[in-house]
């Protein structure tokens, strides 16, 4: 059986020592009483809750999986699931970072990613129902009428409800503007929603009492494509004027599909059949309005992989020191045993400290974007606020795709740590193999992600916000140039920062001869921009960790942390040579091959 341990001295160490958040809350009015204090207590708490409610359900939830009655609709979880949720709620968990007028705590957002991170490690199926609430609760926050407010807000923020978003359908992918569902407006200011739904993550289940869905349906009068979407609130329940449960709404899961992983969570199929619904935002602009929910969901996806590549390290490190084959290559090592642990072959290490080094790159970023929203949302300085809009913009197709691809990386190395036994169920590592690779697909597959950051991030505004995020790059290297320790971080970063622009020209002057340079390029290069940002973010936690060695602090956590940036830098980070050269490659290679793939 695999265990879990909540990483909160890490945590503590991203936040405070590294990116200072209470130092930046003091300049928020909102946050500007939160202190380290009060947000380490918060967060060890919520690390009990991961690790002692909703980790023990983890393997249990995957054998079991969720029961559809297909004469009643109604979908039974697995066992325990619907007592962890009640747990969840009763401890105020879904109303940490909301706002105070519908219920919330008002806390940062940095403080309840971190404890998102620990639930995904925990148990990723599980999370999936109470996180696509959080994105249903941000969208109509931004869009929704008062009315809607007033009405859905306060028992999502108090987990009484749930929320989900039913985005796409058989026939359409990601390609949104061929969505077919229909909604017809009623004499009473309602809508009439027709149509089938698929793959709706937490479409159905028994947690609460009522499931708020975030639909998207064309007008009778709607243009073609995606400037004709509306986006529409659908309860499963009909919702009287007090917010009491009425009728049953013609909105009900046609089937669950059978997955290679996340099996504790029911993916439905979802059937609209003359739903009533209510209009959030304008007409034909429900994209715009969804693109909230859309863009939570795919940090949040970031941070289910960052959950898994966590729990999985720990696990492989463990099995590493305990497991014994064969003799160290420079002699023996565990004179006392008949064969030497494992950890002392290299490759074994090479693949602890992959994920080690992923993980802890991953938490860095994603505490970095949680604090831009913080900024985004609460910063009295509009230009403050502007500047970390457009970096969260920048970095949300990063944290989907580069993390989750390191997910892959990682849990597939940890798997293989275990050798034969990593193939063998009981251990828990196949299962976080088969979880995390879902994250590369939904929300927008990585390559989605890839054209979106360099077509639209990137190129859409001749790079001015990547040369934001450049700006930050420089900083670091002109305040640690000269320092001969830090040497080894600076350096790669500063030569990468200047290959960086002029890589991004060339392959904006390629793209505007020929689009499908982007599609071939989009991928790699994406990439490469991960690599900066987490190289970025590695020198950072190599700086904090030497001022405190060079401080006398004996805390063998700094060591540890400087000899996996080490790591990173030599093992990982020079996989961007070789991606620029295949990104420069261009399109010719992949369209001239029609006899190929004949």
């Amino acid at each position: 059986m695999p265990s879990y341990t909540p990483p909160l001295r890490d945590m503590q160490f991203v936040m405070h020592e590294v990116l200072k958040v209470t130092d930046e809350y003091k300049a928020m009015p909102r946050h500007a009483d939160v202190d380290a204090d009060t947000i380490n207590a918060i967060l060890e708490e919520g690390g009990k809750f991961a690790s002692e409610v909703t980790f023990p359900l983890n393997i249990g939830g995957d054998t079991e999986g969720c029961k559809l009655d297909k004469a009643t609709h109604e979908v039974v979880t697995p066992t325990g699931f619907k007592e962890a949720y009640a747990k969840y709620v009763e401890g105020g968990w879904p109303a940490l970072s909301c706002d105070p007028e519908y219920g919330g705590q008002g806390l940062p957002i940095v403080v309840n990613q971190a404890f998102y991170e620990m639930l995904n490690s925990a148990n990723q199926a599980w999370t999936m129902y109470p996180g696509l609430s959080h994105g249903a609760y941000e969208a109509l926050h931004a869009h929704g009428t008062e009315a809607q407010k007033k009405l859905y807000l306060p028992r999502l923020v108090s987990g009484e409800w749930t929320g989900t978003m039913c985005l796409t359908e058989p026939h359409c992918g990601t390609d949104l503007g061929l969505l077919r569902t229909r909604a017809e407006p009623q004499a009473d200011g309602t809508y009439r929603l027709t149509g089938n739904k698929i793959f709706i993550s937490a479409g159905e289940h028994d947690l609460a009492q009522n499931i708020v869905h975030l639909v998207l349906a064309r007008l009778p009068d709607a243009p073609k494509g995606s400037k004709g979407v509306s986006l529409f609130v659908v309860p499963k329940f009909n919702v009287n004027a007090d917010g009491s449960l009425g009728s049953r709404n013609g909105i009900f899961c046609g089937g669950l599909e059978h997955k290679m992983g996340i099996h504790g969570n029911a993916t439905a199929q979802i059937v609209l059949d003359g739903a009533v619904g209510t209009l959030v935002g304008e007409p034909n602009k429900g994209l715009q309005a969804m693109f909230v929910m859309m863009n939570a969901a795919r940090i949040g996806v970031g941070m289910q992989s960052l959950g898994l590549t966590e729990v999985a390290y720990q696990n492989a490190l463990a099995y590493a020191k305990d497991r014994i084959q064969m003799r160290s290559l420079s002699g023996t090592k565990a004179k006392d045993k008949p064969a030497d642990p494992i950890i002392v072959h290299p490759d074994v290490r090479k693949m602890l400290l992959t994920a080690k080094a992923y993980a802890e790159g991953g938490r860095a970023l994603t505490m970095f974007c949680s604090l831009l929203i913080d900024r985004e949302l609460h910063h009295p300085d509009a230009k403050v606020r502007k500047d970390a809009e457009e970096l969260v913009a920048l970095l949300t197709p990063i944290v989907k795709a580069f993390i989750t691809d390191n997910g892959h990386i990682a849990t597939n190395a940890c798997m293989q740590v275990f050798g034969g036994h990593g193939f063998i169920k009981e251990w828990g590592m196949e299962q976080f193999v088969r979880d995390n690779r879902i994250n590369m697909i939904y929300e927008g597959t990585n390559t989605v992600q890839s054209l979106d950051l360099l077509g639209r991030k990137v190129l859409g505004n001749q790079g001015a916000t990547l040369k934001k995020f450049g700006k930050l790059v420089a900083q670091l290297v002109e305040e640690e140039g000269v320092n001969e320790k830090m040497a080894e971080f600076i350096n790669p970063i500063a030569m990468l920062g200047d290959q960086m622009t002029k890589f991004t020209t060339e392959i904006g002057f390629k793209a505007f001869q020929n689009p499908d340079e982007v599609g071939a390029a989009a991928v790699d290069y994406l990439r490469v921009a991960g690599h900066l940002v987490f190289g970025y973010f590695w020198a950072r936690m190599a700086q904090a960790a030497l001022r405190q060695i060079d401080a006398g602090n004996p805390d063998p956590f700094y060591k540890a942390k400087l000899q996996t940036a080490r790591f990173y830098f030599a093992k990982l980070f020079p996989e961007t040579a070789m991606l620029m050269r295949t990104a420069r490659a261009g399109a010719k290679v992949l369209l001239e091959t029609d006899e190929a793939l004949s």
